[in-house]
């Protein structure tokens, strides 16, 4: 192993093309070495980037290369587990697209396969690596907002237009909840330290199999819960958090830098607003640099699989409740 890791994307998906790949180009001790598709054209805004990209006509020649330590793993839901497996086979480590798996017990295979091989495998959940989320929760836990009482949560988006995106394609794990449920459902974990006792109530829409709108209310252990996630809705993005003591706001906390700057806004209860600023932070280069440190100086990663399974536990009991 090198001072830095050698980098490789599986597929030339647009969403890495526009944010993975440079920040895999940017982070700390981190390189964009190569990239898995049989498309000069897709390959070219990737070689652009890094001119010494060394493009594979397969995956499977990608994960056999010597010259490649890490795995970027960008493909349609209904695929990660497979990949990720393999490539961790391959002595590869890996970072995964989120949702990792359509169901918890998905998380097992991969995790076994970590385990075994002895490499970093990790959901590409950035969130937890932008300082926004690490100061709320510090704040949090502080005591800023005094007891717990309500938590509400909302990620909207909308694109019916786009009628072959893979988010609105059931054979591709697509649906609303899978794609950005994760964000609203884990950073309220990640936050509270709390799972979901109970899902109190699922509200679904569907369109073509798919769930295109979802509203539910849930009870964790202190606090009650209520998020809505949309695929039919004009872009919107907020999580709140409200206790007895005061109010934490994040105003951004999803795309940050893209819908909006990423602020923490703290009320207390007697109506004194302090603002937590956060204009530059790039969520996705703060997640390569955390894998790159895992991996070169042995450093927990931030958001282990296990975390991570506890999300996708919780769309499980969403479900389960849609079906009662």
């Amino acid at each position: 192993m090198t001072d830095h890791i050698r980098w490789g994307i599986l597929g030339a998906a647009k969403f890495a093309e526009q944010h993975m790949a440079p920040a895999i180009h940017l982070a700390r001790r981190g390189k964009l070495a190569g990239l898995a598709t049989s498309s000069p054209q897709k390959a070219a805004p990737f070689k652009a980037l890094a001119p010494d990209l060394q493009v594979f006509e397969s995956y499977d020649a990608l994960l056999s290369s010597p010259d490649i330590d890490a795995v970027y793993i960008p493909l349609p839901n209904h695929l990660h587990v497979e990949w990720a497996v393999k490539a961790l086979e391959a002595g590869k480590h890996v970072l995964v697209e989120k949702p990792l798996a359509m169901e918890a017990s998905g998380f097992d295979p991969v995790i076994a396969a970590r385990d075994a091989s002895g490499k970093l495998a990790a959901e590409a959940y950035m969130i937890v690596h932008h300082p926004q989320w690490q100061k709320a929760r510090a704040l949090y836990q502080e005591g800023a907002i005094g007891k717990l009482i309500r938590v509400s949560g909302a990620f909207s988006y909308d694109n019916r237009s786009d009628t072959d995106n893979i988010r609105n394609r059931p054979d591709t794990g697509g649906g609303a909840v899978p794609d950005i449920g994760v964000y609203i459902y884990g950073s309220t974990r990640f936050v509270t330290g709390e799972e979901p006792q109970k899902i109190l109530s699922a509200e679904v829409q569907r369109e073509n199999g798919v769930d295109v709108w979802t509203h539910i209310t849930a009870q964790f252990p202190s606090f009650h819960y209520t998020g809505v996630v949309s695929m039919r809705m004009a872009p919107w993005q907020e999580m709140v958090f409200h206790g007895d003591g005061g109010v934490m706001k994040l105003t951004a906390p999803f795309n940050a830098g893209v819908y909006g700057e990423a602020r923490v806004v703290l009320q207390s209860a007697d109506l004194v607003e302090t603002v937590y600023r956060f204009p530059s932070d790039n969520h996705y280069v703060h997640q390569v640099e955390a894998f790159n440190a895992s991996v070169l100086d042995g450093a927990a990663y931030p958001c282990p699989l296990e975390f991570s399974r506890g999300t996708q536990e919780m769309i499980d009991m969403v479900w389960a409740a849609e079906q009662e």
